[in-house]
């Protein structure tokens, strides 16, 4: 059976969805099967993986509300080989309309995701920046959580209100959900600011934070533009060295178990 991972943290532009898309690509470039599900109404991660024209009417909204099929809403995708679940702009009403549910409404895409969750190594989902309903849904969808955080002022706090949140569904829907580790993003060495906030959330999360820091790199913004990982992208370039050393510590955590 799968893992489903969470990759969340409340605040926008921490790396999010260029840690899922590239996460998910390395994975499946090291022989692992990868469903990646774009749950942001923003659908950041498909236009990074996915072209206009390789995006069809299906989407995780019509999946999760509409009872659409999941298996035939996942978009194949050769180069990386990964599936995708593709999100759009549907979804942000999507809360609206999940609170009307009387019984069941934050499982809605567990019961999807559990219905292919033996085809697949790893499912990564792509939350959106808010704590919301499409969160919760998220968080108990998965086995674990992998919390991206930026290399800012401020960085800590924003953390303890998801741990906050992670308690919660915890103790409400998923008791055995665990974090999968904390990932620094847009580290620059050259910063004091970087160095002390990476200090900071060491000595604060310890073995729980990644070894692995993802750098700026501006070839990692321009990659989605093209609707390609870093990998397809420019391979040689440092983010791509970076997302391939996380993934090489991820793998390496999960066979230990």
């Amino acid at each position: 059976m799968g893992k489903v991972i969470a990759i969340t943290n409340q605040k926008g532009g921490v790396g999010k969805t260029t840690t899922a898309i590239n996460l998910s690509s390395c994975l499946s470039y090291k022989g692992k099967k990868v469903l990646i599900v774009d749950f942001d109404p923003q659908a950041n991660a498909t236009h990074g993986l996915l072209r206009l024209d390789e995006i069809h009417g299906e989407n995780v909204y019509s999946v999760i509300l509409e009872e659409q099929d999941i298996r035939r809403s996942i978009v194949h995708k050769k180069h990386p080989d990964l599936d995708i679940l593709p999100s759009n702009i549907s979804l942000a009403g999507a809360e609206l309309v999940m609170d009307k549910i009387d019984n069941g409404k934050e499982r809605l895409l567990k019961n999807q995701l559990d219905q292919v969750k033996d085809d697949y190594d790893y499912i990564i989902i792509d939350c959106p920046p808010s704590l919301g309903l499409l969160t919760t849904n998220a968080l108990t969808a998965a086995d674990s959580v992998l919390i991206p955080v930026q290399c800012e002022y401020y960085a800590l706090e924003g953390v303890t209100q998801l741990f906050l949140t992670i308690r919660l569904v915890q103790k409400t829907y998923k008791p055995d959900l665990k974090i999968e580790g904390i990932l620094l993003t847009m580290f620059d060495v050259r910063t004091k600011l970087s160095v002390e906030v990476s200090q900071e959330v060491r000595q604060n999360f310890r073995k729980q934070v990644y070894q692995t820091a993802i750098p700026r790199n501006v070839r990692l913004s321009e990659a989605p533009s093209r609707s390609q990982s870093i990998f397809e992208y420019d391979n040689a370039c440092i983010g791509a060295k970076a997302y391939r050393a996380l993934t090489e510590e991820f793998l390496k955590r999960n066979e230990r178990g």
